[in-house]
């Protein structure tokens, strides 16, 4: 079956192996009823040895539909990617007021209560053992510039059976609507934080990506006004986002506006198109995040202390932004010798967790991870 699966896929030839068991393990995420694919297959793996950070990823994250739309397109994998974009279609359909959460269950179900199992000791006794997340409870606004960017796809892709219109294109503004309205206050951010809200760079870069990816599809859609009106918000938003999301005493885009500490969701600024890779304030950023965030080919998410103190492993997703980054900067050679050493740090299956420790090598965190393996 995978044989004959994966002939149809568009594969590179280079790192051949390494794309198609990504792909099958892609593909194995999703729940076919529903087009939903969970984020990990695991619950309570903790993201470094004892560290407690143990939380349950068997549920559908907003943050992947961004990297999962683009590598499902990237492998022609046309099936699934309908799937997947009909789930995206379900989550804006039965969004209230435009409000999206984090997170979702494979059924759509948006209540996910956190509890603790105490009976279980966890993954080499390293507990606690939970079942749901409490994250469905927080507000994080860099869900609507996901669920924009993953669902555009819809409108553009002439492969598609069922391509969206008109009538999905005005539910989608509502998204767009509640992302201008709070790209610019406070939220837990992508990292989910539990007891620390600020205006994230991140939160407010997906934001912006929601209109401007709005203003495209109107375009497509013949709706010049609603074109102006989408690209008027994406414009007012990025010029604000570069001016209070640059440091500089650090001399790079920090993780909150006016803020200093550094996060390497910054990074995204290329991935979604807000900036020139070759601006200097997006090179010096790089040299920042490489400075302060990486342990040899690894990298952190962020500097400052959360709920748990400072994080000890790398976040694999980080590293392979890096990889992105220093590839469109022009430092290839770097980024191909990161990249071997990503693969290098893969199971026996090919396989990643969510976190590499920097010093032993050891995978830690929920297994396999989606965000880590697209």
């Amino acid at each position: 079956y995978w044989r004959k699966w994966s002939q149809r896929l568009h594969i590179p030839l280079e790192w051949q192996d390494a794309v198609i068991r990504a792909a099958i393990t892609l593909k194995l995420s999703l729940f076919e009823d529903t087009g939903a694919i969970v984020a990990a297959m695991t619950t309570s793996i903790p993201e470094a040895p004892g560290s407690q950070r143990n939380w349950d990823y068997r549920y559908c994250w907003l943050r992947d539909a961004f990297f999962v739309v683009r590598a499902l397109n990237s492998l022609s994998e046309v099936g699934t990617l309908e799937d997947y974009l009909r789930w995206l279609s379900n989550v804006v359909v039965q969004a209230r007021g435009g409000h999206i959460q984090p997170l979702y269950g494979i059924g759509l179900e948006r209540e996910l209560p956190e509890s603790v199992m105490a009976h279980l000791a966890g993954y080499r006794g390293m507990g606690p053992v939970r079942v749901g997340n409490q994250a469905q409870e927080h507000f994080q606004h860099d869900v609507y510039g996901n669920v924009v960017l993953g669902a555009a796809q819809a409108f553009h892709d002439h492969r598609l059976l069922h391509r969206a219109g008109l009538a999905e294109f005005k539910r989608l503004e509502n998204v767009g609507e509640q992302a201008a309205r709070t790209y610019d206050k406070p939220d837990a951010g992508m990292w989910e934080l539990r007891t620390r809200t600020r205006v994230h760079t991140s939160s407010a870069l997906m934001c912006w990506a929601a209109c401007d990816r709005l203003g495209k599809i109107a375009l497509v859609l013949e709706l010049p006004e609603r074109a102006a009106y989408w690209q008027g918000h994406a414009q007012r938003m990025q010029e604000r986002i570069l001016r209070e999301a640059w440091s500089e005493e650090r001399q790079a885009f920090a993780e909150s506006f006016g803020g200093r500490d550094l996060d390497a969701s910054v990074l995204l600024m290329i991935e979604v198109g807000f900036i020139d890779p070759k601006d200097p304030r997006f090179i010096a950023t790089v040299d920042a995040l490489e400075t302060y965030l990486c342990d040899g080919p690894y990298m952190r998410r962020y500097e400052a202390p959360d709920d748990f103190g400072k994080p000890e492993t790398a976040f694999n997703i980080c590293t392979f932004w890096r990889i992105d980054a220093l590839a469109r900067i022009g430092r290839k050679k770097q980024a191909r010798e990161i990249f071997a050493s990503m693969l290098a740090a893969r199971n026996h299956l090919g396989l990643l967790s969510e976190d590499t420790h920097p010093v032993t090598g050891e995978m830690w965190g929920n297994f396999p991870q989606t965000y880590s393996m697209v």
